[in-house]
């Protein structure tokens, strides 16, 4: 059964609006009119972002205290001109109708807005215009130019001269044996296109070497290909006759004490906003504020390989449609997106965000040998997810709420492997006969604006450890916890170690529970390896957050984004070490914690021509936060 929740429809609800509700369709035409009106819009304005500018904690901690008022609702905008290459960052209000903020962007030092979907589509046109690029593959014996992919790229910053300031892709291409055929297993290797995107033009050619193309397909699609589907796996049915535990009212969704309210932008995809739990606040936000995708390759045509998917490419402009049965399984309740084009007009992605509950086996078990009391308790999790699309990769992005008082976070990643031609070098792997796939990581920085029983909060880092033997451990089989306070932003930038079972411990410095220790969560993290890249490297400058596990930040609205807000072809130094150089106390403090998690991908050939899914993420687990085992309630199950 398919439960749709309509409020994300053209219109805004009568009532007040709550300051963290998402942009309706309604808000985007009159962001457009707001900013049209003030002369910042002219023919050749696109929309590079759009998204709502989040009033400050504060505001919104009032508007819930007061019940209600009518919030200023802003919007903030990245505008570039596209003829002229100059672009600003505008802050409006939809409420008064006036610009609040207007800044220019020098694109040489504070980076250049986000690649736009118009601009992917133009490039098509500007490398089969060039006449060196057809040239070159017209060497190789390629002349259908319709059945050659280009594809555009973002392009870093290498301090390349006469890059500075120039609005850039990198363009790599691929080959089709036909229009159904896919062209990511026939890279066109050797030959890489700089496009100025302003001036539309190739600035220049890397023409490196005449390199076989890979000629064997892999069209997962298609039955010739794949071979007879199996007629072993019978149907499983997920059923609830009498519905869903959960309810959705104005994008605010409950569930067994659960409550939180759902956000969705263009950059960040899914949002979640002031998660409580037995009416308790946790998180005030809950975001993947960045992610980024280093590739290991230093060869002259894919040095520069290294793609910010949230802050250059815009994660919630790629989101899917989901589908019943395939995406998501069981009592379904879809929400919709809405989002702006380059034009600022709205458009909706129909079941962008899936919400759903799974079993997920035994909560609690025990056959009590003098009782003889014998009890089970099933566990289950609330599920809130979205798929994103970013060129070649599909990224799952899954929020679980359990009923333990757990909450986990997953990244499902799954799609097809960026190919080249294979080179037997450490940092490829051969996945078909020719066809190479480089090595890589996927990272990403989950910022979590922790509210642990309100917004004074501090963390402690807790690693087990082995006592020595001695007087009070004369067997030398104790070990216990060492807890750490962090004390300072420089201070807190850390690392995993699995070896002593590291763990983050946020808490409260003014509740504490019925033993008198601070109510807390701990972060547990996979410790997996963070950024491999060397720190003087471009992408090792710019992708900073990634060098850590753990940074803990006092709470500053204008902090959002692990890479800072321009990311497309910034030098770097933006975002978490920026953020830090002040080194602010933060024991005590509205503090933000920001996680870096991931995975080092390794190529197999099991993971083409399409990948199975792989995972990643993080746990979220009380530890004193209640005073004893939450789901004593829990019914069983007969």
């Amino acid at each position: 059964m398919v439960l749709h929740d309509e409020q994300t429809g053209a219109t805004a609800p009568a009532t007040a609006v709550h300051p963290l509700a998402r942009l309706t369709a309604a808000e985007i035409d009159r962001a457009r009119e707001v900013l049209t009106a003030a002369g910042q819009v002219h023919d050749d304005t696109r929309f590079a972002s759009l998204t709502l500018h989040e009033p400050p904690k504060a505001a919104v901690l009032a508007f819930d205290r007061d019940h209600g008022g009518a919030p200023d609702r802003q919007v903030r905008a990245i505008l570039l001109d596209v003829g002229t290459g100059r672009s600003r960052i505008v802050v409006a209000s939809l409420t008064r109708g006036v610009v609040d903020e207007a800044t220019d962007i020098d694109p040489a030092t504070d980076g250049q807005p986000p690649i736009m979907l118009d601009e992917f589509v133009a490039v098509d046109e500007i490398v089969k215009a060039d006449a060196g690029w057809v040239a070159a593959l017209q060497r190789r014996g390629i002349t259908d130019l319709s059945l050659v992919c280009p594809c555009p790229l973002s392009a870093g910053s290498f301090g390349i001269d006469g890059e500075p300031g120039r609005r850039l892709l990198r363009v790599l291409s691929f080959l089709q044996h036909r229009p159904a055929d896919h062209p990511w297993a026939h890279p066109i290797d050797g030959l890489v296109a700089y496009v100025d995107l302003t001036t539309r033009e190739v600035v220049q050619l890397i023409d490196h070497a005449d390199i076989a193309v890979p000629v064997e397909e892999g069209n997962f699609d298609d039955p010739e290909f794949t071979g007879p589907p199996r007629t072993s796996i019978r149907p499983l049915h997920i059923t609830q006759p009498d519905g869903p535990s959960f309810t959705v009212t104005d994008d605010v969704v409950s569930w067994e004490g659960w409550e939180f309210r759902v956000g969705f932008d263009a950059r960040e995809a899914l949002v979640l906003h002031q998660v409580s739990i037995a009416g308790r606040p946790l998180i005030h936000r809950a975001s993947i504020s960045e992610m980024v995708v280093p590739y290991a390759d230093p060869g002259p045509v894919r040095f520069w390989q290294n793609y910010f998917d949230a802050g250059e490419y815009l994660l919630g402009q790629q989101v899917n449609s989901l589908m019943l049965g395939c995406d998501c399984v069981g009592e379904i309740t879809y929400l919709d997106a809405v989002l702006p084009d380059t034009e600022c007009r709205p458009r909706v992605v129909q079941n962008a965000i899936c919400l759903h509950e799974e079993d997920f086996g035994v909560l609690w078990k025990h056959s009590d040998l003098f009782t003889e009391s014998v009890e089970t308790r099933r566990q289950r999790r609330l599920v809130i997810s979205t798929f994103i699309t970013v060129g070649n990769y599909d990224y799952g992005f899954f929020w679980y709420f359990y009923l333990d008082g757990t909450i986990e976070m997953e990244v499902k990643a799954t799609g097809v492997l960026f190919t080249s031609a294979f080179t037997d070098a450490p940092w490829s792997r051969e996945v078909a006969p020719g066809l190479g796939a480089p090595l890589h990581q996927h990272l990403f920085s989950a910022r979590l604006d922790m509210t642990v029983d309100g917004t004074a909060n501090a963390v402690d880092e807790i690693d087990v450890a082995a006592f020595p033997t001695g007087a009070d451990n004369p067997f030398g089989n104790a070990f216990g916890t060492v807890s750490t306070r962090l004390a300072t932003e420089s201070g807190a930038a850390r690392t995993a170690d699995p070896g002593v079972g590291r763990t983050w411990r946020i808490v409260s410095t003014e509740q504490t529970n019925r033993f008198g220790n601070p109510t807390g969560y701990a972060l547990h993290p996979e410790g997996l390896p963070t950024l491999l890249a060397a720190p003087d490297s471009s992408i090792g400058r710019r992708a900073t957050f990634a060098s850590k596990h753990l940074w803990v930040t006092r709470y500053d609205p204008a902090q959002r984004y692990a890479a800072g807000e321009l990311v497309n072809q910034h030098p770097g130094g933006g975002g978490l070490p920026a953020f830090v150089a002040a080194d602010r106390p933060i024991d005590g403090e509205d503090i933000v914690v920001w996680h870096t998690f991931g995975t080092t991908h390794v190529p197999r050939p099991e993971d083409w021509p399409i990948m199975p899914v792989d995972r990643c993420g993080f746990r979220l687990r009380p530890v004193g936060f209640f005073d004893r085992n939450p789901t004593l309630d829990v019914p069983p199950s007969h």
